[in-house]
């Protein structure tokens, strides 16, 4: 049977279903017939890995050293094959045990020696009891001045360590690592946002009841919250002391939007 050929003939692609000249025609690694713009060459995680040997697997993890077995004696041989037992109540001190493979798990049979009761030790001589002390007279109690009141422990301060970093093309506040991280206040409590990481250059942190603080029409939430620095040098920080009935916070970058996240009180 003849086939056509020559620059006048086509081929349809398998992947896009256009006619091209049959001279341009690819084979991939699918052996599919297709045009130079769907041509693939397998890549090559597609190859399956190579395996090596177990570095942690060990040939007869078994040591062929003596095993101690108790009340039967030492094992004096190591060849498994032909290990012996012997027991220093055997009355020729032959073998009393063997094996027939693997000296642990193998049927063995043997002869046991017998065992003594063991040293009984005199019973302890019970001492005669002393006469009782004269009891003395029972002082009068002496009263136990009230306690003075321990003065309140100061509230503790929690700090955040704050970085920027980008995420899927924008810009977000990594709280302790997590991206834009939800907060949970207590009242009372005081909270420091570490800010002196240099990726915070730019970025100050600031709180709102609004998300997305001035970027949506809210405006900045000052009560209790202090500043020191500039953000990206040392020693910068944002810091809140959460006041009685706080309502519901929000951070955020006062110069660009889409950074922060929620705090719950």
């Amino acid at each position: 049977m003849s086939y056509a050929s020559g620059k006048y003939s086509y081929f349809i692609c398998d992947t896009c279903s256009f006619r091209y000249p049959y001279t341009t025609a690819k084979t991939d690694w699918q052996n599919f017939r297709v045009c130079q713009e769907c041509y693939e060459p397998k890549h090559p995680q597609l190859e399956p890995p190579v395996v090596g040997a177990d570095a942690e697997k060990l040939w007869r993890p078994r040591p062929d050293v003596p095993l101690p077995q108790a009340g039967l004696g030492v094992v004096t041989t190591i060849d498994p094959s032909t290990a012996v037992i012997n027991s220093p109540t055997s009355p020729s001190g032959t073998s009393t045990m063997t094996f027939t493979d693997d000296p642990i798990g193998s049927v063995f049979k043997g002869v046991f020696g017998t065992g003594g009761v063991g040293v009984l030790f005199p019973p302890a001589v019970e001492a005669s009891p002393s006469p009782s002390p004269t009891p003395s007279p029972t002082p009068s109690p002496t009263p136990t001045p009230s306690p003075s009141p321990s003065p309140s422990p100061s509230p503790s301060i929690t700090t955040y360590t704050v970085t920027v970093a980008s995420y899927l093309g924008a810009n977000y506040f990594y709280i302790d690592g997590s991206r834009a991280a939800t907060l949970s206040f207590t009242e009372g409590q005081t909270y420091k946002f570490d800010q002196s990481d240099s990726t915070n250059s730019n970025h100050p942190l600031r709180f709102s009841i609004t998300s997305n603080g001035t970027h949506a029409g809210g405006s900045e939430y000052t009560t209790g919250v202090t500043t020191n620095g500039t953000p990206g040098s040392s020693g910068a920080y944002t810091q809140i002391e959460v006041a009685s009935g706080a309502p519901t916070l929000y951070y955020y970058c006062t110069n660009h939007s889409g950074m922060g996240g929620l705090i719950n009180t």
